[in-house]
């Protein structure tokens, strides 16, 4: 009997994952109505490694996505309400003076709510830009630094956080720097007349449908491996490029866009769509990532990585309308 080929071990490791987050976007599909693009979307962060950015009106399940996620997987999950008066080391954790019984004194650390597999920051614009800033070195770097030592966190870590785009009174908008950490922006809009008849149904009952655990965290790992060694096509690779760069207000790019882009996205924007585009085509069960995950992933990825000027604002042109413009030249 001949041997299995380390692709074709590749291909059943593959096809095992595929199942479960297949397994995994049903169970959510039964709590989460109407939804299915920010279920797809917020799975593929995940698999890719990343953290996401939940954007939506009040009411729109952003929380229950979120908790339901951390159910479905199996991973240890908290949450953090996000308001002007909360501090570092509200998320962080801190040290504290400890007296022992023989009188030696010593100090203690305490670990804070990040100390998690998936941390959701619940509305995280409300916190002030200090305390935002303490999530950057965890976002980046999966460890954190207390009185000048280092604490690393669980793996897998990620952060879901979530924002209300109505209302802007007393929030801190987030810094660049900290939005390009979020692998992508899903905006989560009404659902359409029949989910929301649907919805209405089955959480105004008796009884409430709940997602049942189908991976572990393990399983989330190797999905994530298995992501970074899928192939890309030569295609696909330089369609993200040339989307990426044609976004960039420089030297090379098109009047329009000099004329209407303040700042453009980065490289970390090109290694987004990558890895995202290839965890699409992992819970889609496809072996390859495709042209068509390029222009799925244009305005997830590139919305929160670049910013119209004033001249764009003055025509009524917001970031998706744009992005729009973009993949029409391509």
């Amino acid at each position: 009997m001949t041997a299995p080929t380390p692709d074709q071990d590749l291909i059943h490791a593959f096809d095992e994952i595929s199942v479960k987050f297949s397994s995994a976007r049903e169970n959510l599909g039964k709590v989460i109505f109407g939804q299915k693009e920010v279920i797809d979307l917020t799975l593929a962060t995940l698999a890719a490694g990343g953290h996401g950015l939940l954007v939506g009106a009040p009411g729109l399940a952003k929380t229950l996505l979120v908790t339901s996620i951390g159910d479905l997987l199996g991973l240890s999950a908290k949450r953090v309400q996000f308001t002007p008066d909360l501090m570092p080391g509200d998320v962080l954790g801190s040290e504290v003076l400890e007296e022992a019984a023989d009188g030696k004194r010593e100090f203690r650390f305490i670990p804070g709510p990040i100390f998690c597999q998936l941390l959701m920051a619940d509305e995280i614009n409300r916190a002030s830009p200090r305390t935002q800033s303490a999530l950057l070195q965890a976002m980046q770097e999966h460890h954190v630094t207390i009185a000048g030592a280092r604490h690393d966190l669980p793996q897998p870590f990620h952060v879901l956080a979530t924002q209300n785009p109505i209302e802007q009174e007393g929030t801190y908008p987030l810094p660049e720097a900290q939005l390009d950490r979020f692998l992508l922006q899903i905006n989560i809009d009404y659902p359409d007349l029949e989910s929301e008849k649907n919805m209405l149904a089955a959480t105004t009952g008796a009884e409430s449908s709940v997602a049942d655990r189908v991976m572990t965290s393990a399983d989330l790992i190797t999905a994530q491996t298995l992501v970074r060694q899928m192939p890309i096509g030569e295609q696909v690779v330089e369609m993200i490029l040339k989307l990426v760069r044609a976004a960039r207000p420089d030297g090379d790019a098109k009047e329009r866009v000099r004329a209407l882009v303040a700042w453009g996205p980065g490289p970390r924007a090109s290694q987004a769509f990558s890895l995202a585009a290839r965890a699409l085509a992992l819970i889609d069960g496809r072996h390859a990532p495709s042209p068509d995950d390029v222009r799925r992933l244009a305005k997830p990825v590139l919305r929160h990585r670049m910013a119209l000027n004033f001249a764009a604002r003055s025509e009524g042109l917001d970031t998706d309308q744009f992005v729009d413009e973009l993949l029409g030249g391509l």
